[in-house]
């Protein structure tokens, strides 16, 4: 897992993004996450990259790799997520939040969670205006939009992607966070999840997600991770933890 965790981590980002993707439609059911994970918490310049680098090394689009690994309402969410270039700025139209709250209220009351409204605002929203919809969505209908999500089917794969998507658009922390305890806590370390995560968020978010997991988890993600790994690997997951402390 050393020369995994080197691998990732001496790609271009953009390169290390097609690497992931491409392996992530090639065993679609289990992977869903991993392009949700790159189409969601990347900016648009980063997604645009990933797309560039995938036609580059594999001779073909991400998105049609996707489309062809991908059946019903997972192709029509995952499509429009990889295909997304969405406005990076901080402007909001709060008129229209207040709009979409209530059109998503609705479709989740009626348990229409594959409703193309719903895709559209995920896919092509920009982050500031989808977390202006989901706070007014909150303060008009008294719940946090992942709380009405958990009402629905706890089998209902679509759904579980659904709510993942959410939450990378929202608070990508805590989505790793999620990941990595997961990954942490089964029986046998998920090394790919952890090695993926630690690689990619290195020299991003690493320091905030390590102090929301010791937040959720009273451990100290290094001390979670040093547990759970061993040797050159354990050394190099701890090194890149400090990696954004510039």
């Amino acid at each position: 897992m050393v020369q995994r965790a080197i691998l990732l981590w001496t790609l271009e980002p953009g390169e290390r993004d097609a690497l992931l993707a491409n392996e992530a439609t090639k065993r679609w059911t289990s992977s869903n996450q991993v392009l949700m994970e790159v189409a969601c918490t990347r900016s648009s310049t980063q997604l645009l990259h990933a797309r560039q680098a995938y036609h580059a090394r594999y001779k073909k689009s991400l998105e049609e790799d996707v489309a062809h690994h991908t059946t019903g309402d997972f192709r029509k969410l995952l499509v429009s997520l990889v295909t997304s270039y969405r406005y990076e700025g901080d402007e909001v139209n709060m008129t229209l939040a207040k709009h979409e709250a209530k059109l998503i209220h609705e479709k989740i009351k009626d348990k229409q969670y594959n409703d193309e409204d719903i895709l559209r605002i995920l896919s092509t929203r920009s982050k500031a205006q989808i977390n202006a919809t989901f706070n007014r969505y909150q303060d008009d209908h008294g719940e946090e939009i992942l709380k009405s999500l958990e009402e629905g089917d706890e089998d209902d794969k679509f759904l579980g992607l659904l709510r993942s998507t959410i939450q990378c658009l929202t608070r990508p922390e805590l989505y790793f966070v999620d990941v990595l305890r997961s990954a942490i806590n089964k029986t046998g370390t998920d090394e790919g999840a952890l090695t993926r995560i630690v690689t990619t968020r290195a020299e991003i978010d690493l320091k905030v997600i390590g102090e929301e997991y010791q937040r959720r988890n009273s451990i100290p993600l290094e001390k979670a991770i040093t547990k759970d790994t061993r040797g050159d690997y354990e050394k190099m997951l701890v090194a890149l933890l400090g990696e954004d402390d510039a």
